[in-house]
């Protein structure tokens, strides 16, 4: 319980106080989150949840990137080495805890959560991209409304229908 009230709390704190940003939107940011919840809820194979983790990864990657900016911390590879560190802060104590690394737990040879989160950080910034190239070529313009959710979000439903299918 005392956990589910932080989580609620963390949300509310992170909504009255955010900030515009070009990153990836907060709404992106709270489905991509609430996907992987619900997914482990589910009991829905590792690889599913592993895209959910690696579009979260790039939205709060790319929040904190873009947060350094604006507060003009400006470093050699800042956005490499922000990358390298939520990355390892993610990986490092889920090997610990042996979520990741069990070798019953692979497909194609690699752990299912890795992969996951390989190919959900792929595809989240892919689609954030291409909404960006889309917009650009619409004089700045986004083609339907809340496209800017729906592009990086669908790219993770896609993947999600994909893989479900792949380990059923």
């Amino acid at each position: 319980m005392k956990k589910n009230v932080l989580s609620v709390l963390s949300v509310l704190f992170g909504i009255l106080y955010a900030q515009t940003v070009a990153a990836f939107c907060p709404v992106c940011t709270i489905a991509v989150g609430a996907g992987v919840g619900l997914s482990r809820w589910l009991g829905i194979d590792d690889t599913i949840s592993g895209l959910w983790v690696g579009g979260l990864m790039i939205s709060m990657t790319m929040w904190t990137i873009d947060w350094l900016k604006r507060k003009k911390y400006n470093f050699k590879y800042k956005e490499v080495v922000t990358a390298i560190i939520f990355y390892a802060l993610l990986i490092i104590p889920l090997y610990y805890q042996k979520i990741v690394g069990h070798p019953y737990n692979e497909l194609w040879g690699i752990d299912k959560l890795i992969l996951g989160i390989i190919l959900g950080s792929i595809s989240f910034y892919a689609g954030g991209k291409w909404y960006q190239s889309l917009k650009a070529k619409n004089n700045n313009q986004a083609y339907f409304p809340f496209q800017k959710v729906v592009m990086p979000i669908a790219s993770l439903i896609i993947l999600s229908v994909v893989f479900y299918f792949i380990t059923k």
